[in-house]
């Protein structure tokens, strides 16, 4: 059901004053990556970073960021145009959501979210040809629409704190306070083992998010899967880690989807025991399709839903199926929609924690200050976020640039962490301050 996404947005909308949009713009900048980047069976070569710009009848503007990751959120696309073609029908979906949002009003973004999916999910099903479209797709093409309006109310209401953004109910999920979150760098399908090595001996990571699910049919993919992991294992598997329960560095594996079966995932995790490897999978993201309904309580290790859980319902109904962790991802899945599964997960006393989708500087502060504010998954005792961004974009230091914090101690992790002292929680990570490298591409002189 796609009428309502977030349910009882506001107990009490009385009380709130309503914002009128008046005038919108949106733009993107295509960002090359220094290396293909390999996962779910594909490879990116760069990635679109959209902004859309708000303006209000009280004189008031916000920006909002993101960036889109077609192959991610809904492979078929991804594999039946060109790279350029599958972004620029998400690109499309976002200026008509805009388009549909000029002359609205709302009284919480999640109110204008609720209002304007619907209608957007039905457009970006006729321009993909796609009936059962990923909802995730369209969440992805709303992010910049959903921080803009966020950033839009928080003015509208002087709120120049994110702990004051989070509306009331969604607070006690969101209610931890990290002074050190772990920075997890991606293993993908092509980074060689010397590199894998030097994040960690090198640079300080202790926790990886390895990416397997390698190109091909099933057999072959498991083959070089445990391969993979096998050649990984015997090269950083002793490695020793203060921040974690057993005292070792651990794996957090990504399959996105690529497994067709309970029994092939078996076969990977019966040679990650014969390896000794298995104590450190501490995180097993979506290991199968988002169709194959399996329940996943009898493997011995946690199981993570990422892009199978798009609204809070399939929180719910990951949890029931032995899904042991989610990963919110406000930064693809919108942060409206995000309150509303910290909300749910807490409920069910399910561990969160913060994914990346490969995006700029300033969108991993957004994330951050969610990460910062959830419990900690057990084996670890840091807070935990991953992000890959520094890795793969050619110009990531020019992109540091854009940040309006470029140099405060929280924007860089230092030996894989990212220190988060009073300064990230008064000034928020930097998100409500202004952004001039993207307001001059939305509104040029």
């Amino acid at each position: 059901m796609v009428n309502q996404i977030v349910y009882n947005y506001a107990e009490n909308v009385s009380a709130l004053m309503s914002i009128s949009i008046t005038d919108t713009y949106c733009e993107f900048e295509r960002e090359p990556l220094a290396n293909p980047f390999g996962f779910k069976g594909g490879y990116l070569k760069e990635i679109w970073q959209t902004a859309v710009l708000l303006k209000s009848d009280d004189q008031l503007s916000g920006i909002g960021l993101g960036c889109q990751s077609v192959l991610w959120s809904d492979r078929r696309i991804f594999v039946s145009a060109s790279e350029s073609g599958g972004n620029s029908l998400m690109f499309a979906i976002t200026d008509k959501a805009l388009q549909l949002a000029k002359g609205r009003s709302f009284d919480t973004p999640i109110d204008l979210l609720n209002q304007l999916f619907p209608e957007v999910y039905a457009y970006a099903q006729g321009i993909t040809g796609l009936p059962d479209l990923n909802m995730t797709f369209v969440m992805n093409a709303l992010v910049a629409i959903d921080n803009a309006a966020w950033i839009l109310y928080a003015k509208h209401h002087g709120i120049k704190n994110f702990d004051e953004l989070i509306p009331e109910k969604y607070r006690p999920a969101l209610s931890y306070r990290h002074d050190q979150v772990a920075c997890v760098p991606i293993a993908s399908y092509g980074m060689s083992i010397h590199d894998i090595k030097q994040l960690v001996n090198r640079q300080g990571y202790f926790v990886l998010k390895i990416k397997i699910g390698s190109p091909g049919g099933q057999q072959e993919m498991l083959e070089n899967d445990k391969k993979r992991f096998e050649q990984i294992h015997q090269a950083i598997g002793e490695t020793k880690s203060q921040y974690t329960k057993n005292g070792l560095i651990p794996y957090y594996l990504d399959i996105n989807g690529r497994y067709e079966s309970k029994e092939l995932l078996k076969q990977f995790l019966d040679h990650a025991e014969k390896i000794g490897a298995m104590n450190q999978i501490f995180l097993l993201e979506e290991p199968f399709p988002e169709e194959y309904t399996a329940h996943v309580d009898d493997l011995g290790i946690t199981i993570v839903a990422d892009e199978s859980a798009h609204t809070a319902d399939n929180v719910k109904e990951r949890i029931e199926m032995g899904y042991g962790a989610m990963a919110l991802k406000p930064i693809v899945k919108t942060l409206s929609m995000t309150f509303e599964m910290a909300k749910i997960a807490y409920e069910y006393n399910t561990p969160c924690f913060c994914a990346d989708l490969t995006v700029n500087p300033v969108l991993v502060d957004w994330n951050k200050n969610v990460a910062a504010r959830l419990t900690t998954i057990p084996g670890i005792n840091t807070g935990l976020l991953e992000t890959n961004g520094h890795q793969n974009y050619k110009y990531w230091k020019e992109m540091l640039d854009y940040h309006p914090d470029p140099d405060a101690s929280w924007v860089q992790s230092r030996n894989g962490v990212f220190n988060l002292d009073k300064s990230f929680y008064k000034k928020s990570g930097g998100i409500f301050e202004d952004l001039p490298h993207y307001r001059s591409i939305l509104m040029p002189q």
